[in-house]
C-alpha cells in the first residue's frame, strides 16, 4: 500500500472536467486506488464517487493505491492534481 497527500490547487477543485481527467488517469493502472477527503474514502476510478466528495480548491486529499503499480499510480495522480489539471 502506497499513500500520498496532496493539496488541490486549481480554483474549482475536482468538478466534472478535472474529475474526468483524474479518473481516466486512475484507470491506466491495475492497482486499486482510493481518494480520501477527511474521513470519506471513495474509489478513484469512479466518477460519481470522486464527485461525491465535493473537493474544492485548497482541499487536502489523500491518494492511496494497493497493487503492483501502486507507486506509479499514486505519483501520477499526485502530479496531475499538482498540475492544476492544466486550468
Amino acid at each position: 500500500m502506497y499513500v500520498k497527500e496532496v493539496l488541490v490547487q486549481n480554483q474549482v477543485g475536482l468538478h466534472a472536467r478535472p474529475a474526468t481527467f483524474f479518473i481516466q488517469k486512475a484507470n491506466e493502472f491495475k492497482s486499486a486506488i482510493w481518494v480520501e477527503k477527511e474521513e470519506r474514502r471513495v474509489n478513484a476510478k469512479s466518477l460519481l464517487g470522486v464527485l461525491s466528495l465535493g473537493i474544492v480548491g485548497g482541499t487536502n486529499i489523500r491518494i492511496t493505491a494497493d497493487g503492483n503499480d501502486e507507486e506509479a499510480a499514486v505519483d501520477a495522480l499526485v502530479a496531475l492534481v499538482e498540475s492544476g489539471f492544466a486550468e
